[in-house]
């Protein structure tokens, strides 16, 4: 072998990589302690971005293509070595390859409960996980916070290193949005969305990375507070109290035990104090006569047509005839005003006292047979 032989296999005149992994994202160009020549090829492929380091210091920055390495095409470096005049003879500096595709399917989750504030519930623990979807945007801030000086920074050790970060940084935003444990619980796709504009300035900043997608698979929250949840849930599909405790109470004097027992007793006082307290709103009780309700015994004579119970008797029947505009709408399955309008026109027949309509059954039917 030859001097300038020796001299050339010491030189590096051609710097490539081909990513066969698909799992790594930055790469140290293997140089054997060889110095680069004047005028090598630098070659870039697609979805790649080569960072050059001169003793610490980022030097020149290059996106996919052929380059070739002169004064001209690398400045930073130039000035870094203080190559006032060009250069001529070879020189040293590392080349990180950086990957820049789409990394997708990405796992995160919380190793421990993280400890949320909520409106409804108070303080909650909760765990969470899911997957997310990123890619290299700045390879300096990459290379300095997160792959360091790493020979073959891989998917796996990043992972590790982000997992962590990601958990605290999706800490942070939920946080700051104060997203309700009901929502978290049964909105995760809307959960992802509304939390990527808060997640995304931070991951960029302090790690040069932007995540693309950002889904929430799972949130658990403690058991007492899944029951709480369920019960929610079970009196939002009950609705209207009232109507359900009525609606079981006949359905138990269908079955014949609607009478009998102390959860029968129960139920009629729940139905009782029910119709009691709409017979207040409705303003039956509030500004009228209270209809008195005569209570015979098993062995007491009817009282007379004349007599103190006959009139009572006879009041309460009008009193529970009569309608508020309101009872009218639903009846109608129109609105108030509606109802309103038809009652100062006329065509409805009603009782005005003071500034409140009152309507009769009768009269609401002979309107609608018209």
């Amino acid at each position: 072998m030859g001097l300038m032989d020796f001299i050339k296999g010491e030189l590096i005149d051609v710097i490539e990589w081909t990513d066969d992994s698909r799992d790594t994202l930055s790469y140290r160009f293997p140089d054997d302690d060889k110095a680069i020549k004047n005028g090598a090829q630098l070659i870039v492929r697609e979805s790649q971005v080569v960072q050059f380091v001169y003793l610490g210091e980022f030097g020149d920055t290059f996106g996919p293509g052929k380059h070739t390495l002169t004064t001209d095409n690398i400045p930073v470096l130039t000035k870094l070595k203080s190559w006032k005049y060009g250069f001529n003879s070879p020189f040293k500096a590392d080349v990180y390859y950086v990957t820049v595709r789409l990394f997708t399917g990405n796992k995160w989750g919380t190793s421990n409960p993280i400890m949320l504030r909520d409106n409804d519930f108070g303080v909650v623990r909760a765990r969470a996980f899911g997957t997310y979807d990123f890619k290299i945007t700045d390879p300096r801030i990459f290379l300095r916070e997160v792959a360091g000086s790493d020979h073959n920074f891989r998917l796996d050790e990043f992972a590790d290193t982000m997992r962590s970060r990601i958990v605290s940084i999706f800490t942070d935003a939920l946080a700051t949005a104060k997203v309700p444990v009901l929502d978290v619980a049964s909105r995760y796709t809307e959960l992802g969305e509304a939390l990527l504009p808060l997640i995304n300035p931070a991951v960029s900043g302090k790690y040069g990375l932007e995540i693309s997608s950002f889904i929430v698979e799972n949130v658990s929250v403690p058991p007492e507070v899944e029951q709480a949840i369920d019960k929610r849930s079970s009196m939002a599909a009950i609705g209207n109290l009232n109507d359900y405790v009525k609606y079981q109470m006949g359905k138990g004097f269908e079955a014949g035990t609607g009478g009998s027992g102390a959860a029968g007793t129960a139920a009629e006082l729940a139905v009782g104090f029910g119709i009691a307290q709409q017979m207040m709103q409705q303003g039956f009780m509030g500004g009228q006569a209270t209809p008195t309700v005569a209570v015979r015994g098993a062995g007491a004579a009817p009282a007379a047509s004349g007599g103190p119970a006959g009139p009572a008797a006879a009041g309460a029947a009008p009193a529970m005839d009569l309608m508020t505009p309101a009872d009218v709408a639903q009846a109608l399955g129109v609105s108030e005003p509606d109802v309103m309008t038809i009652l100062e026109s006329g065509e409805l027949k009603g009782k005005k006292i003071g500034t409140a309509w009152r309507v009769r059954r009768a009269a609401l039917d002979e309107y609608l047979s018209q």
